[in-house]
């Protein structure tokens, strides 16, 4: 038994890879996530999420054993972290999964922060902000809005929660997820009883919470299945977030590291080995080691934004063109962009906040905008860092992964504005491939982390950041301009209220 299945419990996609015990892939699939959207309300039927998964596993288990005559000898779960999913006291679902990009808690939101002090939610909960992502707020909002469906939940579990349990029976999570449920006190590893009383959940009602990476169990007897390599001896792996298996899967198990997932959002993440809770308000999280922490701020109008660009204004061209043109270009001073498209952004968490160009010129055409905003991104990245370094983090370089780090224009100006150096992996699915690595060590197939990604992680780039002092201007621009307009945005949010 050598192979290893990891589970990606993707958003938009669902990831199934298996690897043998050397961590070479041997297959892996996707399936796309259905929602049905109303408003707010973003939901999932987890019946039929499961029932994905479940033919994904087989079919992949299969193809792993015919090529090399193997049995899984673990499954290891990642993904998402803050999708809710009650049970009833069969533990039969009884409300569809509430996703985390349902928003319908809002004045939930606004309850909880009347009542718990920001700072308090700070230090217990490692969140500077109480959001309508949290689960908490969704219990709070089930209980004011649906009491009978309230009434009749026995269990509330998080989604890869109920993954762990319709495969090995048990009630489990791990601590990684649960930094993201609000309800979770990060330094002593247990709930917050006083937030959970206060919206009528016991905890009773709530999974055991497990070690990140620690083993739930084994497969139940209706999996078992000798002919593709599924047996009573597969192990169940909670694993960690994906944002964590996927510093894993890239090579950052140490301090001094920054992961950057250019994606649709921005998300900026690196390990600390104490609980480091900042003046800046950075996001802290529990790490996937024991006694790890992991520094977390997402930026939500990250590639977002270049999207948004792209898709309204430029929609003839490819993202391949409109690079190849801004290459092909001598320099040019583009607008200053700020890139709170979505507001929020870390590390300024300003819900007012908007996009906003400036200085711009009759000289300036489409490419220039689209050059601006990989710009303000560059300028959101250093801001973080910045951050960062001012609460005591140390910074050797940037691993970037995701769809922006596939434009050699944008990564540079990153590495450029940030003045550091910034590598590319060459394994993009980072997330399962750092689930398999999971596996690997906890089997013995490597004696540490370190020894794991020594030999499975490899760079396949490198960029050295140039000496490029009109950049400085830029980022000096960038900063007081958002500064300068904080009353702006304020007194726009009010127009707006009154409007309504």
């Amino acid at each position: 038994m050598t192979n290893i299945l990891s589970i990606d419990l993707g958003t938009t996609n669902i990831k199934v890879s298996v690897y043998d015990k050397y961590l070479t892939p041997l297959t892996s699939l996707s399936e796309t996530v259905h929602y049905n959207r109303d408003g707010d309300r973003v939901e999932f039927d987890p019946d039929h999420y499961f029932t994905c998964i479940q033919g994904m596993i087989r079919k992949a288990a299969a193809i792993g054993k015919w090529s090399n005559n193997e049995d899984v000898v673990q499954i290891v779960l990642t993904g998402q972290a803050e999708s809710l999913i009650l049970l009833d006291q069969n533990k039969i679902p009884v409300h569809p999964a509430i996703s985390w990009l349902d928003m319908r808690s809002r004045k939930e939101c606004e309850e909880l922060s009347s009542v718990f002090d920001s700072e308090l939610c700070y230090r217990i909960t490692g969140q500077p902000e109480l959001i309508p992502t949290w689960p908490i707020t969704k219990m709070l909002w089930m209980k004011r809005n649906k009491p009978d469906i309230f009434h009749r939940t026995a269990h509330y579990l998080l989604l890869k929660d109920y993954i762990i349990y319709r495969l090995c029976g048990r009630i489990a999570g791990d601590y990684s997820i649960y930094s993201f449920s609000h309800y979770f006190n990060i330094t002593e590893k247990c709930y917050w009883e006083d937030i959970l009383h206060y919206c009528g959940v016991k905890i009773e009602q709530l999974p055991e919470v497990l070690p990140s990476c620690s083993i739930a169990g084994t497969l139940l007897p209706e999996w078992m299945d000798a002919e593709i390599g599924l047996t009573c001896e597969t192990k169940i792996n909670v694993g960690t977030l994906d944002h964590f298996a996927g510093m894993i899967g890239t090579g950052n198990i140490k301090e001094g590291v920054i992961s950057e997932s250019a994606g649709t959002v921005l998300s900026i993440a690196t390990l600390v080995n104490t609980p480091l809770f900042s003046e800046g308000r950075i996001p802290l999280n529990c790490g996937p080691f024991p006694d790890t922490y992991v520094l977390l701020p997402v930026c939500e109008s990250g590639g977002f934004s270049l999207e948004w660009y792209k898709n309204h204004f430029l929609e003839d061209l490819s993202f391949s063109d409109i690079n190849e043109t801004l290459i092909r270009r001598s320099y040019r001073i583009p607008p200053v962009f700020l890139p709170y498209l979505t507001g929020v952004n870390a590390p300024d968490f300003n819900e007012n906040a908007s996009g906003v160009f400036f200085g711009i010129h009759a000289s300036h055409d489409k490419y220039d905008f689209a050059l601006a905003i990989m710009q303000g991104v560059a300028c959101l990245l250093k801001k973080n860092l910045d951050y960062m370094r001012d609460s005591g983090v140390k910074i050797n370089k940037i691993i970037s992964t995701g769809g922006g780090a596939k434009s050699p224009l944008w990564t540079q100006l990153k590495s450029d504005i940030t003045n550091q150096v910034i590598e590319l992996p060459a394994n993009e699915e980072a997330a399962c491939y750092g689930a398999a690595i999971i596996g690997a060590v906890s089997e013995g197939f490597f004696p540490t982390f370190k020894e794991a990604v020594d030999h499975c992680v490899a760079m396949v780039k490198r960029y050295e950041p140039a000496e490029r002092t009109e950049y400085d201007q830029t980022y000096a621009v960038f900063t007081a301009l958002y500064d300068s307009l904080k009353n702006v945005y304020a007194l726009n949010a009010n127009e707006r209220m009154r409007g309504l």
